[in-house]
């Protein structure tokens, strides 16, 4: 963990941001109409303390879960490895769900203290706590080397805690797949996050058009060195792409099935798909140019 830690309200005194090595969170919580910088503050703080306990615990956290017994006490590194245990992807290690974890404690600590909203993003992965009555929007986005929305995500308070979580090639991490972004809702942000991931990962079908290397030739830290990820696709035809979709969008339905996530989208090359519901949220294009979600079995372009 570094020591550079960095707290500071945004210009706009809406939100806090904490920065700290690879943490970057921005931090929103209200009660009823009112923004609650001070709390914010303090779940700043907290943050840290989060990171910290992943940092305690990197070497078994950095370890797959079928060749460890690692049990973590610390609360974010149990929820790690809880969240990929859950999904049983033998690829995944509790790193996968890490930005999703850290999310949670931060939001579930400014939900106990009373606050009715809050959103905490950390780079991209989102966990939202919502007091009954109360909404959120989520924007998202088609492709993690852009910053252009293709839908909106409407959540309620019907479910109080909800992880909105994105993967994909081009993104912070690596990738074993070429989804452009995989977008898991789930009712936790680390759970959502490794689901994310796992989607991500799923969407690939070998091509020479598509590059990939072990993953340790491009980061020796890494903590998947042996698995082979996506450094390079080139141009593929659209039939290729539908069916990179359709095991991803497979995975995406056995985790809905199981009760692990509400749903997935997911965008490849222009085209995207999407589970049928993304209940209890709603999906909606952000503009009347793309048509409605009907089903996830058809195929979209954006």
């Amino acid at each position: 963990m570094s020591s550079d830690r960095l707290i500071m309200v945004t210009p706009g005194r809406d939100a806090v941001m904490a920065e700290n090595g690879p943490l970057h969170l921005v931090i929103r919580a209200w009660i009823g109409e009112c923004f609650q910088k001070n709390l914010a503050l303090d779940a700043a703080e907290f943050s840290f303390t989060c990171l910290s306990q992943v940092a305690d615990n990197k070497a078994g956290l950095r370890q797959l879960p079928a060749l460890s017994d690692f049990k973590p006490c610390d609360p974010v590194p149990r929820a790690m490895v809880d969240s990929v245990l859950a999904l049983g992807d033998p690829e995944l290690t509790p790193m996968a769900s890490v930005a999703g974890a850290i999310a949670d404690a931060v939001a579930d600590f400014l939900f106990e203290k009373g606050c009715t909203r809050v959103i905490v993003d950390n780079g991209g992965d989102l966990a939202v706590r919502l007091s009954k009555g109360q909404t959120a929007r989520v924007g998202i986005r088609p492709d993690l080397k852009t910053q252009d929305l293709s839908h909106v995500l409407k959540l309620n308070g019907t479910c109080p805690t909800y992880g909105v979580n994105t993967s994909g090639f081009g993104g912070r991490s690596f990738t074993t797949g070429i989804a452009s972004a995989a977008t898991a809702l789930s009712h936790s942000s680390a759970l959502a996050d490794a689901a994310a991931t796992s989607i991500a990962n799923a969407c690939f079908v070998a091509d020479p058009r598509i590059i990939q290397v072990p993953a340790k030739r491009l980061s020796p830290l890494t903590d998947i060195p042996h698995i082979p990820v996506t450094v390079a696709v080139g141009d593929l035809p659209p039939t290729l792409v539908q069916k990179a979709l359709t095991l991803a969008l497979t995975r995406a339905l056995d985790y809905q099935t199981r009760g692990l996530i509400f749903g997935a989208f997911v965008a490849c090359n222009g085209q995207w798909t999407a589970t049928d519901a993304f209940t209890p949220a709603g999906l909606e294009p952000l503009t009347t140019a793309h048509r409605p979600l009907t089903s996830g079995r058809h195929y979209e372009t954006l």
